[in-house]
């Protein structure tokens, strides 16, 4: 609770009210977030959502320049300077964010499905809306996002398998990304972006044909677009028609570059099948077909070598399978390709911990921590505390861990509740008190936690009708189990109503978890 309440204070603080005018729509509206802060959550969450998402596209860097050029040259004429950075993410799924301040990125999962660089321009100049029109600033104050950010254990950001890892400040960003618009910010952001689109030289028909193609796929239920671009941006023929009518408000003409867009994406389309073979290798490794996933992470090998997440994904067959020293190898490439992705830090940190090199697996974990904090890292770095003793500092990473409602995070929960009930039993057990038919005191102990506890110990403190102050301790019968209570009785009675209860206090003094 108290972590929680933290991170509401700290986010209250960012709601400064105050009235302005919207710079893309000339509206007057309610400001509670102000620029420098949007520009300030946009930079903060930016690297974690990225992490998050797969991390950043670095086997082409040129196409991540290509996509950046195309964004700058569309945030030129857009009605809101800001520092606006474009990336292309590692993630087949189609999809394309923006948070605030102006920080935005698209899946290479989209960028394969475009036709033409007119239709990346649409995506991005819808994107760019979104930032401009403070639409994730309204999100924010309007508070959808602010139990988001204190709940977002269970959130798992679009077409990732990282997000429900995050803890801390992070889970804000997958909040962020994986919150819907409303259908006046859908509105707006399609507008807007044609005219933005129109003002750069592009053919602003390609927006309509963009929404074509998306209303034709979301009927398809496709799962990667229904888990992508669709989940927070909803196609529908209205959006369609819309778009139609305003192209017929804007000037004639303009590019679609086909032949210069599919020149830059050519190296994505003659992998795509590689990255198909890595997608599918994952789901065979979550079900336990360890020989599948091999099979599969060699075929994406064969057709590209450079890339690390095929690298990580055979030494997760590797690990899974208790074969440490190959997958410590595996690890090894991956980060030789590319060191800024918090995965491959992680997996490479719990491989040296199975090897005996302990040293090695704190710094490796602790350098994934910077990239994305997350539960699995944290979990293990107080594994490896309480294997040296230090339970003061293993608790502090149990309760970081345990931010995260991931396997690790209630694997961290109970490792915290093992360790601090004995010092802090009143802050995991509840006590309830009250008179039973015949006026003696009645105390009922409950378990919310997720382990059984026993050997509970229940002081009770009150004052007699001499005014004297008295103590007396009862044992609970236990062991509860988790989500259980028992009654006590005290002992203490008859009371009658002009007794002083309100002085009655009763609180838990010892307790411990069942191993």
């Amino acid at each position: 609770m108290i972590r929680k309440l933290f991170i509401l204070l700290a986010f209250a603080a960012m709601l400064l009210p105050g009235c302005a005018t919207n710079p893309v729509t000339g509206s007057s509206e309610l400001s509670l977030v102000s620029e420098s802060r949007e520009i300030e959550i946009g930079q903060q969450q930016y690297e974690p959502s990225r992490q998050m998402q797969g991390g950043d596209y670095v086997i082409d860097p040129d196409l991540t320049r290509y996509v950046n050029e195309i964004g700058q040259r569309l945030a030129a004429v857009s009605d809101r300077q800001l520092p606006y950075e474009f990336v292309v993410l590692n993630n087949s799924v189609p999809n394309a964010w923006a948070l605030p301040g102006g920080k935005l990125a698209i899946n290479r999962g989209l960028l394969v499905e475009l036709n033409n660089e007119a239709e990346l321009a649409a995506v991005l100049g819808h994107e760019i809306v979104h930032a401009a029109a403070r639409h994730g600033a309204k999100n924010i104050e309007r508070g959808m996002l602010l139990q988001g950010a204190v709940l977002a254990a269970g959130i798992a950001a679009s077409g990732s398998n990282y997000g429900a890892l995050a803890v801390g400040g992070a889970q804000l960003g997958a909040a962020l990304i994986s919150s819907k618009y409303g259908r006046d910010a859908e509105r707006e952001s399609d507008y807007y972006g044609m005219l933005y689109l129109s003002r750069a030289g592009y053919d602003p028909q390609a927006a309509v044909s963009l929404q074509e193609t998306f209303l034709r796929l979301s009927k398809n239920k496709n799962p990667n677009w229904l888990t992508g671009l669709f989940a927070s941006h909803p196609p529908s023929q209205e959006r369609v028609d819309a778009n139609r009518e305003t192209a017929r408000t804007l000037p004639p003409g303009g590019e679609l570059f086909t032949e210069r867009y599919q020149r830059r994406i050519a190296h994505l389309k003659k992998t795509k099948d590689a990255y198909a073979a890595h997608d599918e290798g994952r789901k065979a490794l979550s079900k336990g077909n360890t020989r599948e996933a091999m099979s599969l992470a060699e075929k994406a090998l064969e057709i590209e070598p450079r890339e690390p997440l095929f690298h990580a994904l055979r030494g997760d067959v590797y690990l899974s399978g208790k074969r440490y020293r190959e997958a410590l190898s595996n690890y090894n490439r991956s980060l030789e390709h590319n060191n800024r992705f918090f995965y491959f830090y992680v997996q490479r940190g719990l491989t040296k911990n199975k090897l005996g090199d302990r040293e090695g697996a704190r710094r490796d974990l602790k350098k994934s921590i910077l990239l994305l904090p997350t539960a699995k890292a944290y979990n293990a770095l107080g594994k490896l505390a309480l294997i040296e003793g230090d339970r003061k500092q293993a608790k502090m990473y149990f309760n970081a861990a345990a931010g995260s409602n991931s396997k690790a995070g209630q694997q961290a929960s109970k490792s915290l509740i093992r360790l601090d009930i004995p010092d802090n039993p009143n802050n995991y057990l509840r006590v309830q008190t009250g008179l039973n038919q015949k006026g003696y005191l009645i105390a009922r102990v409950a378990n919310p936690t997720s382990l059984p506890v026993d050997k509970i110990r229940l002081l009770i403190q009150y004052r007699d009708a001499r005014g004297r102050m008295h103590e007396i301790t009862r044992k609970v019968p236990g062991p509860i189990g988790p989500g259980k209570a028992v009654r006590v009785n005290t002992g203490l009675g008859p009371i009658n109503q002009s007794s002083k209860l309100s002085e009655l206090r009763a609180i838990i003094i010892s307790a411990e978890a069942v191993q």
